[in-house]
């Protein structure tokens, strides 16, 4: 963990490069940090000048002759290395490069940034940056950014990658009243990162929410420890970009298909507690609303409006945003028939109808929001000739406030009519919104971090003590040795059994008696297949025979397997015919494992056999830190789980069983580093117990 109290809390300061100069990045970051408020020393450091901005300068920062916490870097790239060393040598803690030119113009570039890491490293010294806006801290206060204002002090920690998108986000805060404790501008990430970002802010009493826009992750590893810690203190969001680029190359599994960067950063970030907005403006709305209001304890929203449509229009809203609508308690009816018109509607979305003034939606507000099954609530409001939009925004806040445990949100349709209501909701801390939808997507955003927070908490990795991790090893060593990466079918096959993964038997045979005496220890029927890490698909090659139930067929099966093989695949490398029990038939699943050059191990769950690529029904989990009730829960996200349930009269599937098996397959991927990718598919589901078919593992 890092420490960077000193770095966004520090006693002095020191701007190397620091200019008299309007217009240069020296002159605005002294100007910046003058005009922040900051209590702390300031010490511009210039050979040329002996004072800038009313502060006597120095010609090194080995002159100023006093402790220094933070050094601002405002020097040409080319001169960082020597002023890092000079940094050192005064006993500097902490380094805000803003300089551009290092690894993100490659080359010579990337060296120089090497260069600093190690310099810092030696003297113990940390690097913000480099190429970077600055960093902000609006409650010490300190602005030692090179952007043209500091931001409005409130409660949202924003870091960012993008320097540019902190000026645009800063120039946009400032007309919307935003305000924010920390304003991190990271930058080339090239020491300090996201995840010691992260560490600070949730340690920081004045920040209620934490909002990251990210491209990438340096330390996927520690990002996610960072983030499942930082989510039981506050909310934490994240906005990533590049959700379209290819994560890694194309893999030969079916897994490894289905799996790419973006499925990856969203089993993360699930797994880390972290909520991913899909917009920026989902990003803020989120943020606003957690500065403010409870995160809800369950999905129950009561809907209050003053017209049928709007309602309607939430109501669905709701339903397809996966929340329900609260179903109200008959006390709570019973007030509202004798409170509201005969006109009204009573039941949830409680519907003050078109002729009501204000004081009907401080009778509904109070009385829905008595409801303990009610978790949220949204107020919508279009305004009627007859309605004091201003009393109703008041009744509101009246309500919100004396239910603090019930989060609200609110839409007030219209423009010029609804502005004033609209502005006194927002100065109180009630979310509000021209439309109900983006009402409802906060809503269930909120509602989203609370069921994250919860399954973080109770969490666990789920282990089995009945493996066999030494056998496993020896199959992996034996394949090695053998100058292969990809285990055989038997081979497979036995390292599923070592890990009590329900697999067909199988048995390896070079010859026509040896897969005779394996069918005959097997039983029949039984299914052969071409042994040959070099063929891949081999129903295509006429490598696979099904359905075999005598020692006759078995014989002529083996024949003619390796004839056509050898035939299609004259290079291949062979070492027989796989000979398997041949399995009644089951519902067909796939369980998988892709690797993910950040996250590591992805397990994967969904519908197998030739439904893998027709449906592309999948969900991921990484496998570090998968617990059992992540494991439950992927198997119901997918389409084969209405399959599992008994579709159409059909006897349930033994789910327990299933999740056992990848709660199992979660232990092998992270026991065995060196697995690239795994597919169990064909997995058949019976009403009792799993059989695997086909056990693919290949090796890095």
């Amino acid at each position: 963990m890092s420490d960077l109290k000193s770095l966004l809390h520090p006693k002095s300061v020191a701007v190397i490069g620091a200019s008299k100069t309007p217009g240069k990045i020296g002159y605005a970051v002294i100007e910046n940090i003058k005009a922040s408020g900051y209590a702390g020393e300031i010490y511009p450091i210039n050979p040329r000048e002996p004072e800038i901005s009313g502060y006597k300068a120095y010609p090194s920062v080995r002159d100023v002759g006093k402790p220094i916490d933070v050094a601002v870097f405002c020097v040409p790239a080319g001169a960082s290395l020597a002023v890092a060393e000079e940094c050192g040598q005064a006993g500097v803690k902490h380094l805000i490069v803003i300089t551009a030119g290092f690894k993100e113009i490659g080359g010579e570039g990337k060296k120089l940034e090497q260069d600093l890491i190690a310099i810092a490293k030696k003297y113990g010294m940390r690097i913000t940056g480099p190429n970077n806006l600055g960093v902000m801290d609006t409650h010490t206060p300190i602005n030692a950014t090179f952007a043209k204002d500091m931001a409005i002090k409130g409660n949202i920690a924003f870091i960012s990658q993008s320097g540019a998108l902190c000026v645009a986000i800063l120039d946009w805060s400032l007309q919307r009243g935003l305000g924010f404790s920390q304003f991190i501008s990271i930058g080339n990430k090239a020491d300090l990162n996201e995840a010691d970002f992260i560490e600070a802010a949730a340690d920081d009493p004045n920040t209620k929410v934490i909002c990251l826009y990210l491209e990438d992750v340096v330390d996927g590893d520690r990002f996610i420890e960072a983030a499942r810690k930082a989510t039981q203190k506050v909310p934490v969001i994240v906005f990533k970009s590049g959700i379209t680029a290819a994560g890694a190359k194309a893999a030969s599994s079916h897994t490894g298909a289905l799996a790419g960067s973006n499925t990856a950063y969203d089993a993360a970030l699930r797994h880390a507690g972290v909520i991913r907005a899909e917009t920026m403006t989902e990003l803020f709305d989120l943020a606003i609303a957690f500065t403010t209001q409870p995160v809800p304890k369950g999905k129950n929203v009561v809907v209050v409006t003053n017209s049928g449509g709007p309602g309607i229009v939430a109501s669905d809203s709701i339903e397809t945003n996966g929340l329900k609508m609260a179903q109200l308690s008959e006390e709570i009816v019973k007030e509202l028939s004798e409170k509201l018109p005969p006109a009204a509607n009573i039941h949830n979305p409680v519907d003050v109808v078109g002729d009501a003034k204000s004081d009907r939606y401080k009778i509904a507000l109070d009385a829905v929001m008595k409801d303990p099954a009610v978790d949220g609530v949204v107020v919508l409001l279009s305004p009627t000739a007859p309605l004091n939009i201003v009393e109703a925004a008041q009744y509101t806040i009246d309500a919100s406030k004396a239910n603090p445990d019930k989060a609200v949100v609110a839409s007030f349709i219209g423009g010029v009519k609804v502005e004033a209501g609209a502005k006194l909701l927002n100065e109180n801390g009630i979310p509000v919104y021209p439309f109900p939808e983006p009402a409802v997507a906060t809503l269930r955003g909120m509602i989203r971090f609370g069921e994250l927070r919860r399954e973080v908490a109770q969490g666990g990795e789920w282990t089995f003590d009945d493996v066999d991790k030494a056998a496993v090893k020896a199959i992996f060593d034996k394949v090695r040795a053998d100058g292969r990466d990809l285990l055989l079918g038997p081979e497979a096959a036995e390292v599923a059994e070592l890990y009590k993964i329900p697999a067909a038997p199988s048995k390896l045979a070079d010859n026509a008696d040896a897969a005779v005496a394996a069918a005959e220890a097997l039983g029949y029927p039984v299914v052969m297949k071409i042994a040959s890490p070099d063929i891949m698909h081999k129903t295509d090659v006429g490598g696979v025979k099904v359905g075999l139930k005598t020692k006759e067929e078995v014989v002529e099966a083996f024949h003619s397997i390796l004839e056509n093989s050898k035939k299609a695949e004259p290079n291949a490398k062979i070492y027989g015919v796989e000979v398997q029990k041949m399995m009644p038939k089951g519902d067909e699943l796939i369980i998988g494992m892709a690797k993910d050059p950040t996250f590591g191990p992805m397990i994967a769950f969904g519908s197998g056999g030739i439904l893998v690529n027709l449906l592309q029904d999948a969900s991921f989990r990484l496998a570090k830190g998968l617990s059992k009730a992540e494991v439950e829960e992927m198997i119901t996200e997918t389409k084969a789980y209405t399959i599992l349930k008994g579709f159409r009269g059909a006897a349930p599937d033994d789910i327990p069983a299933l999740v056992e098996a990848i709660g199992r397959v979660g232990q092998l991927c992270r026991d065995f580093d060196d697995i690239a990718e795994l597919d169990v598919n064909p997995v058949f589901a019976y009403p009792k117990g799993l059989s695997a078919l086909d056990v693919k593992i290949r090796l890095k």
